[in-house]
């Protein structure tokens, strides 16, 4: 199975992107998984996102929409008042039916070097405490947990990771 590269979302993306992430809820609700709650992520926010040039996306000839990722450059909501200069990615999503052909893995080296490329050198992410796949996912790329953040509702781990 062969991808493109990520390209910047457009307008025209925004249902495939919230599309791809209800399915996502809905196949981790039925695997006993806790990530993304169902409906946690409204269309409209996405839309917002886009427009602000933070999804980036990945197309696949056959399947259409098969992975996006998220990219900021500052992300208080969940690392605070840390102004390190950094990378950090949200929404890595990887439709099903493209499981298990690297797409995942390929997201993440490509926001890596998107790091580089801007001189920063660490890359942040997060997931939540109760996913302890993801978070091993995580690791064997090279993450390392740095810390946690609590909300009202659930708690994040923090991964960072060198790109020196």
């Amino acid at each position: 199975m062969t991808f493109d590269l990520p390209r910047p979302a457009t307008p025209a993306d925004v249902d495939d992107i919230h599309a791809l992430r209800r399915s996502l809820e809905d196949w981790m609700a039925a695997h006993g998984t806790v990530q993304w709650p169902q409906g946690s992520l409204p269309r409209e926010r996405i839309a917002t996102q886009v427009d602000a040039g933070e999804w980036h996306v990945v197309r696949g000839e056959v399947l259409g929409l098969v992975g996006t990722v998220r990219l900021l450059w500052t992300d208080p909501d969940f690392w605070g008042d840390d102004h390190t200069p950094a990378v950090y990615v949200h929404g890595l999503m990887v439709d099903r039916r493209a499981a298990g052909h690297g797409l995942g893995t390929t997201l993440l080296d490509w926001a890596a070097a998107r790091g580089r490329d801007a001189g920063v050198d660490l890359f942040r992410l997060d997931c939540r405490t109760t996913n302890p796949a993801i978070r091993a996912y995580y690791e064997r790329y090279g993450f390392r947990a740095v810390g946690q953040r609590d909300f009202a509702d659930f708690s994040c781990t923090l991964l960072e990771l060198s790109l020196r």
